[in-house]
């Protein structure tokens, strides 16, 4: 008790000390002498960078807009820079107004003008460097933190703001957190995760590159590389600001248990997900066929597998569903897919003829394999009015799609038997007009 009482004058006094020292600077800008001509000084480049950003911007999108060729990481640059084109002519001013100062007069009389190009300069670095940081929301907090930070260090409040927030805190038997440290560990986990997602990246685009993994392998070895670097950046950022996470083990143990009753099929797509990648019974590139969905694997995530059809429709398919469902995969063992057309004739064309035609009006169609399979005609029974053939061909590209391939052998054959005057038989029906007329029954 006697410890949280002294912890609460300390914070107490610290926030006094800080807003005396603010009052007194506040009160110092009202007294005509240089502190006030600084201030101005600083107003007036804050009114001509602002102007500068406005015309500068425009130049600089003009003469963006007449260069070609130019990559997608490139003018995003540019884009961060026309945003920041204020802050840039702000640093630049403030700097060489302070380096005049520096040697004209005295130097204490430049010094809130060097402390304001301090400030913007470093308020810049941070923002780009920022800009690693992928996700949203974590880009801000990391972005804040450091803006905060450096503002209050070249301020030199910086100790007096962390023993504030230090003070700020939770206890729970021997765990402790404060302000300071959910700050910092938000501060140094999103650095570590950009580290973490920069190195991943460079190890996919070297991992993708060898042809000798196979691509099933290369999506388990990028999405174990990343499992364990982000895990690394998690635990090392705790550990870095301290916190104990052995005083949370009870806690996050029961809500483990909860989670793990309410994430049934999550956690069971992302086993099957391993699965799937491990025994290779699927990969990106595969044609499959599951239910009325026919496609190529596009991609093979965590919890789901993208399967883009020829229609352009991109099926996010559970990796469960893969695991369980019946899946015909087209290119499993090899790219080789027998595609089957059944017609008919009629019974005065030779049948012989007719096998051979079919054959060589396949094989005149682009995708059609003529080697090392070579199309196939069969006859599969006698019907009511023709004789029926089956017509058995190969292709190698299932990801260029059935119907329109089978649509072209079809034309061929419409061709081939035109030209040699071979008949595709009908049904027909003839109509006896009774010359008396409707008969009576009644």
């Amino acid at each position: 008790m006697e410890q949280q009482q002294e912890t609460g004058m300390n914070m107490i006094q610290t926030l006094e000390g800080l807003w005396v020292a603010a009052m007194n600077f506040a009160v110092s800008l009202t007294v005509p002498g240089w502190r006030l001509y600084q201030m101005l000084i600083i107003l007036g480049l804050i009114a001509l960078a602002y102007c500068l950003h406005h015309v500068s911007g425009k130049v600089l999108q003009n003469w963006v807009r007449g260069r070609e060729g130019w990559k997608t990481w490139q003018l995003r640059m540019i884009v961060q820079v026309r945003k920041r084109l204020g802050l840039i002519w702000f640093s630049a001013f403030a700097w060489g107004t302070w380096a005049v100062m520096q040697n004209v007069t005295w130097p204490s009389r430049s010094y809130l003008i060097g402390l304001a190009g301090t400030l913007a300069i470093s308020w810049l670095l941070i923002s780009f460097a920022t800009r690693f940081v992928r996700n949203k929301f974590l880009r801000r907090l990391v972005s804040w933190g450091l803006w905060i930070y450096a503002t209050l260090y070249y301020l030199n409040v910086s100790d007096a703001v962390a023993g504030f927030l230090d003070g700020l805190s939770i206890e729970l038997g021997d765990f402790r957190v404060s302000v300071l440290t959910l700050i910092s560990a938000v501060v140094l986990i999103g650095v570590l995760f950009t580290i973490a997602r920069l190195v991943s990246t460079t190890t996919a685009t070297t991992i993708r590159r060898n042809e000798e993994i196979s691509p099933s392998m290369q999506v388990l070895a990028v999405k174990g590389v990343q499992i364990f670097l982000y895990g690394v950046a998690f635990f090392v950022g705790i550990n870095s600001v301290g916190i104990d996470l052995s005083g949370l083990a009870i806690l996050t143990g029961a809500i483990g248990v909860g989670l793990g009753f309410g994430l049934q099929k999550v956690i069971s797509n992302l086993v099957s997900g391993v699965i799937i990648l491990l025994d290779k019974s699927i990969k990106p590139g595969d044609v499959i066929s599951l239910g009325e969905t026919f496609g190529w694997i596009q991609t093979l995530g965590a919890r789901y597998a993208s399967v883009v059809t020829r229609d352009g429709k991109e099926y996010l398919i559970p990796n469960e569903d893969l695991i369980t469902n019946q899946v015909v995969n087209w290119s499993h063992s090899n790219d080789y897919v027998r595609l089957d057309i059944f017609f008919g004739t009629a019974y005065a064309d030779d049948p012989h003829q007719v096998r051979e035609l079919a054959i060589n009006a396949a094989t005149t169609v682009d995708r059609v394999l003529d080697y090392p399979k070579r199309p196939v005609c069969h006859i599969v029974g006698f019907g009511d009015s023709s004789v029926d053939y089956i017509l058995r061909f190969w292709i190698k590209d299932p990801t260029g799609g059935l119907t329109n391939i089978r649509g072209g052998v079809y034309l061929a054959l419409w061709d081939a038997f035109k030209d040699n005057n071979i008949s595709i038989p009908f049904p027909q029906r003839e109509v006896t007009m009774l010359k008396d007329g409707a008969q009576n029954f009644d």
